[in-house]
């Protein structure tokens, strides 16, 4: 048994909820998972909501906390989040035997997985970057900034 790996550091504006064990398969989670990647949190939720997918609720709740955690620990607007990764994990694989003909058995796995979410708050729309076509030079976008550089 090796050490296990650090999880990578979060940015000031990031909040992190992981769920472990879900009771389905990877590829199964993933699709799920693959369409809110990149949604603000509100657009997510309703996604959702409304998806007919079995696994969507476990998603739903790990979004939730996501939002909670940010709200609570690092006190995020939650209005400005967005979901900036959804990735899933494979995790332990149970196995089941299925009695089959002549006295032989068929196995059967039951896949769990593992679902991360991080949420980022998007900077204020005072805070956005311009790019310089001339030099190619990233400025804030703040009226004086800009001004001085002309």
């Amino acid at each position: 048994m090796g050490k296990s790996k650090a999880e990578p550091r979060l940015a000031e504006n990031e909040a992190l909820a992981y769920v472990k064990y879900i009771r389905t398969s990877p590829r199964k989670l993933n699709l799920v998972a693959q369409s809110i990647r990149g949604l603000s949190v509100e657009a997510a939720l309703d996604r959702l909501a409304f998806s007919k997918k079995r696994v969507a609720e476990d998603v739903r709740k790990a979004v939730q906390s996501a939002v909670a955690n940010a709200e609570n620990n690092h006190e995020l607007d939650i209005d400005r989040l967005v979901v900036a990764e959804a990735t899933v994990g494979r995790t332990i694989v149970m196995k089941r035997m299925r009695p089959r003909a002549r006295g032989r058995v068929g196995r059967l796995e039951k896949p769990f997985s593992n679902l991360r979410v991080v949420v980022r708050e998007l900077p204020d729309e005072d805070d956005l970057f311009v790019l310089d076509d001339e030099d190619g030079v990233v400025a804030a976008a703040d009226e004086d900034a800009v001004e001085e550089r002309v």
